[in-house]
């Protein structure tokens, strides 16, 4: 199968190669899915799980790519839950071999069923933001209707969800960003908008919710805008300052079958909009997938016409 592959850390996407890699074999409680479209993370080469296993040994030539949106091919031996033919998405595990390939081995557990009414491409763009989003914001946040959330990169992949998501749950959602993201993240249904680059930050005032997607500065400066009781997410690592009478809640996403579910509802329902930047081809993916190529949004890479 043709797959994509990285062998070093420090060469970035420039350090990826298109080859030949062998297909994948179900183990226990796996599938193998037929790939139809896959999300990639940039700061998947950063990640440990991408050149070390879980007992930290080299697992070089890997293959990124976790958002998986196919075609069940094959089934493990005790696998339960998906047949064969059946259309899935989800995540795949972040210390195997990923979806930027024809073929990936996935534990049936982190996929769900992906509806015929809904494209392959969208089914590989919601599965890490909206699972992100849905943990954040009700798992982790507790979030409640009525409440007030503040959102750092409100109109990327992950922020969009965040935004819409919260909206539709009854919050009242403050997005940042650049001012270039500001009508992007206000038609993702945030009620305003504060330009990181122009406008203070701090007379947003206190909210109950902070998401943050960006981290640094605008993450120790966010501590104090929590208000009692509330709480500081984030998914780029533990926060530097923490709020004085909340908590600091810093997070790595899961996939879960149910979860999947409710979200996939949404995008049919129609409350929930995918953000897509820019669509390429497997043979396309390593120019697609360079920073200085990269659109805001979620790039796929659409692996089977």
């Amino acid at each position: 199968m043709k797959a994509i592959v990285v062998t070093d850390q420090a060469a970035g996407t420039a350090g990826m190669k298109l080859v030949e890699r062998p297909e994948p074999q179900a183990a226990i409680n796996d599938v193998v899915v037929r790939v139809h479209a896959s999300g990639f993370t940039p700061t998947e080469l950063t990640w440990p799980s991408t050149w070390t296993d879980r007992l930290d040994r080299d697992r070089t030539p890997s293959i990124p790519g976790h958002e998986v949106a196919g075609v069940v091919t094959a089934l493990g031996y005790g696998t339960t839950g998906l047949s064969v033919g059946q259309r899935v998405f989800g995540l795949t595990d972040w210390y195997r071999d990923g979806s930027l390939a024809e073929y990936v081995a996935v534990e049936a557990r982190n996929l769900a069923p992906l509806p015929g009414d809904v494209d392959f491409i969208v089914g590989a763009s919601v599965a890490m933001p909206g699972l992100t989003a849905w943990q954040g914001l009700f798992e982790l946040g507790r979030l409640r209707a009525g409440q007030s959330v503040l959102v750092h990169g409100a109109a990327g992949a992950v922020g969009s969800a965040v935004t819409q998501l919260a909206r539709d749950a009854g919050a009242y959602v403050i997005g940042t960003g650049r001012a270039t993201a500001r009508q992007s993240a206000l038609d993702f249904g945030a009620n305003e908008f504060v330009d990181l680059g122009n406008e203070a930050l701090e007379d947003v005032g206190q909210v109950d919710l902070v998401f943050d997607l960006i981290g640094g500065d605008i993450g120790k400066r966010s501590a104090r805008l929590v208000r009692a009781g509330g709480r500081l997410l984030s998914v780029v690592g533990p926060a530097e300052v923490r709020p004085v009478d909340g908590l600091a809640i810093d997070f790595v996403v899961e996939s879960d079958r149910a979860q999947l579910g409710e979200i996939i509802q949404r995008v049919r329902d129609g409350r929930l909009r995918t953000n897509i930047g820019a669509v390429a081809s497997l043979d396309d993916a390593i120019s697609a997938l360079n920073p200085t190529e990269r659109r805001s949004g979620k790039t796929i890479i659409r692996v089977r016409p």
